[in-house]
């Protein structure tokens, strides 16, 4: 019996030994500077990653005079030699992404970029919902961005959204299902106006842009496991805003904590190794919701 505890012992430990995934992630309301931190720790990476989330996260770096604004690309793309990978519990809108490149201005960053096929779009029609579901909500705000990335979630949850394989694949297809996911919404918000051929001569561009970068992540991650490279993955948000274990209802709609890092980029958790925690030494927070050391007075509006 001794034998047989110390045998697993050793296998324990053995596979403790090598973890090469290190998660940055918010512990507070977000805006704590993880930027900053994924930054420096982005210089030793092989490979930065965005498990969830979408463009209504938004991360800075400064690097001497330059100024980089990241909301879908993970941050770790400034430096030359570093992949990023957007996994496949990141909601992506497509015209943001690519004003995003155009913006940053990073080099070769086509050839660069690896976007999950599973990953879920979000459309123009998502944000014109997120925007009438929160003035519904009236003086019960839950303080949303606007960005679409709740109503994206909701069509994943309800199996009728569509994944970039979708827009990569048979375009005949990919038509049939935003037309019946504009007549869902219609139905749902008769104010909804969406110009459903513009939209599909839009995303017939798009699909060629965005084509070379979609890859099967899920193998493209464990490959990268295996061959013992660096990884990184720099969460959205924080934890005072995961939609389970957050301040619900005023949170987001993705899992923001550590185990967002597995289901996002469908990589086993003993792979993990440190999860740094970024916390600032005083509280802000966008949107709506309990905020119980805000000051009101003029000193907390200056």
């Amino acid at each position: 019996m001794a034998d047989h505890v110390k045998e697993n012992g050793s296998k324990m430990k053995r596979i403790g030994e090598h973890r090469p995934v290190t998660v940055v992630l918010g512990t507070q309301w977000g805006d704590e500077g993880k930027g900053k931190v994924v930054d420096m720790l982005a210089a030793d990476a092989d490979v930065c990653c965005r498990c969830q989330g979408g463009n209504n996260a938004g991360h800075s770096v400064h690097v001497q005079d330059k100024h980089y604004a990241f909301h879908l690309l993970p941050s770790g793309l400034i430096y030359p030699e570093c992949t990023g990978v957007i996994g496949n519990g990141v909601v992506i809108h497509l015209p943001e992404l690519f004003r995003e490149m155009e913006e940053n201005n990073l080099d070769n960053l086509e050839k660069r970029l690896v976007i999950s096929d599973r990953a879920h779009l979000v459309f123009d029609m998502h944000q014109q919902v997120d925007g009438m579901q929160e003035s519904g909500r009236g003086q019960k705000s839950i303080g949303t961005t606007k960005k679409g990335i709740g109503p994206t979630y909701s069509s994943k949850a309800t199996r009728n959204g569509l994944r970039v394989s979708d827009l990569v694949g048979d375009f005949n297809k990919f038509s049939e299902k935003y037309r019946h996911l504009v007549e869902h919404y219609t139905h749902m918000f008769p104010d909804l106006k969406v110009d459903v051929e513009k939209d599909l001569e839009k995303y017939k561009d798009l699909r060629e842009r965005v084509r070379p970068m979609v890859a099967e992540t899920v193998s493209y991650m464990h490959t990268a496991i295996t061959e013992n490279k660096r990884i990184l993955v720099e969460c959205a948000q924080s934890t005072i805003l995961d939609i389970d274990f957050g301040l619900y209802p005023f949170v987001t709609s993705s899992n923001c904590s550590v185990g967002g890092v597995c289901t996002g980029l469908g990589i086993p958790p003993h792979v993990v190794g440190e999860v740094f925690g970024v916390i600032k030494a005083y509280l802000t927070r966008v949107g709506a919701g309990g905020f119980p050391t805000e000051l009101k007075d003029v000193m907390g509006y200056q």
